[in-house]
């Protein structure tokens, strides 16, 4: 006999179970915890729909307070699949979190940050598996930055990403589309000062006076166009860290406004933090690509709600999940279902 169809399972229904749960994400312990529902109904519901990328922008885009000086910012996380090796789509990457190769699924990230207001959104990401489509993480990158100009026509200024994003073809890409980068570029880069015909250095071998620290230098890229003008600048970091970062921005003559423009790159290690912690983004142990492509997006959709809720509230997406227990606390300490018989 089926089952009544109010007990199959739906993508409002699994996503409320990953913004519910607490520790425990798999689809067994979704099962156990629904009355007349199944391991296997939760996987056959994983396995046949097709959620995609696009549902992020469906569900943020109407809670986003653009911002003609807006942010798009890109980076990639991976998602941790060491002790599954079996999983389809998972490959040996470089995780910056592990500082070190494991195996995992990539996934390259785009949030919009409105630097006014300093509150952020996803509004996109692509899952990097090169065996399935060919694409790299650059490819990426492109396309969700041609969607979001061409079609998502979302009022930015500024394009923000990391050294390994630096290349060549993309600042151009970029810079095509009327529009600034910021990025730290590798200490191998090789560039020479603008307007000169010398011969390109090493970026640790250049020279800096005190001007140069704080106006940053003229630069040109080896393999950029010779009428390209960039600015070079040295940013700290850390105590013991600095980087080179490039700007396509000629009227950039602040060191420390440089800085400021950096540091809002580091919204997306926090989406990135969030996700991973809040929602059970790594937890999902199928083997299936499908299934996991679909729990990742519900995992997307689950943070896109927590951080809806944190900017109407005034609290943190932290905040907002640990709420869920209080009561389930309260009534603990006021009758105990375990009591202590001792102490």
């Amino acid at each position: 006999m089926a089952r009544p169809k109010n007990n199959q399972v739906t993508r409002l229904n699994y996503c409320q179970y990953l913004l519910s749960s607490q520790i425990n994400y798999t689809l067994t312990n979704y099962a156990e915890h629904v009355s007349e529902l199944s391991h296997d109904m939760v996987n056959r519901y994983l396995k046949d729909d097709k959620l995609s990328p696009r549902l992020i922008w469906e569900h943020a885009k109407a809670e986003i307070i653009s911002d003609n000086n807006g942010y798009i910012v890109f980076d990639d996380s991976i998602i941790d699949k060491s002790h599954s090796k079996k999983i389809e789509g998972s490959r040996w990457q470089y995780s910056g979190n592990a500082h070190g190769v494991i195996r995992g699924i990539g996934m390259v990230n785009c949030i919009y940050v409105n630097p006014t207001t300093a509150q952020f959104w996803v509004i996109d990401f692509r899952i990097f598996d090169p065996e399935r489509d060919g694409k790299s993480k650059m490819d990426h990158v492109k396309d969700m930055l041609s969607l979001i100009h061409y079609k998502k026509q979302l009022p930015y200024s500024t394009v923000l990403m990391d050294s390994w994003y630096a290349s060549n073809a993309l600042m151009l890409f970029i810079s095509d589309l009327g529009k600034l980068f910021y990025c730290p570029i590798k200490s191998n880069r090789t560039v020479r000062h603008a307007n000169s015909d010398e011969h390109y250095q090493k970026l640790t071998t250049l020279t800096w006076d005190e001007q140069e620290l704080n106006a940053g230098k003229a630069i040109r890229l080896k393999g950029m166009p010779k009428n390209f003008a960039m600015k070079l600048f040295r940013v700290p970091v850390s105590t013991n860290r600095t980087e080179h970062v490039v700007t396509n921005n000629p009227s950039q003559f602040c060191a420390d406004d440089t800085r400021k423009v950096c540091a809002i790159r580091w919204h997306i290690e926090q989406f990135h933090r969030e996700l991973k912690q809040l929602t059970g983004l790594e937890r999902c142990q199928c083997r299936k690509q499908r299934i996991q492509r679909n729990h990742i997006t519900c995992a997307v959709l689950v943070w896109t709600r927590l951080k809806q809720l944190a900017y109407k509230t005034g609290q943190t997406v932290y905040q907002i999940k640990q709420e869920l227990l209080r009561d389930y606390l309260i009534q603990e300490l006021k009758s105990p279902s375990v009591s202590m018989g001792f102490a």
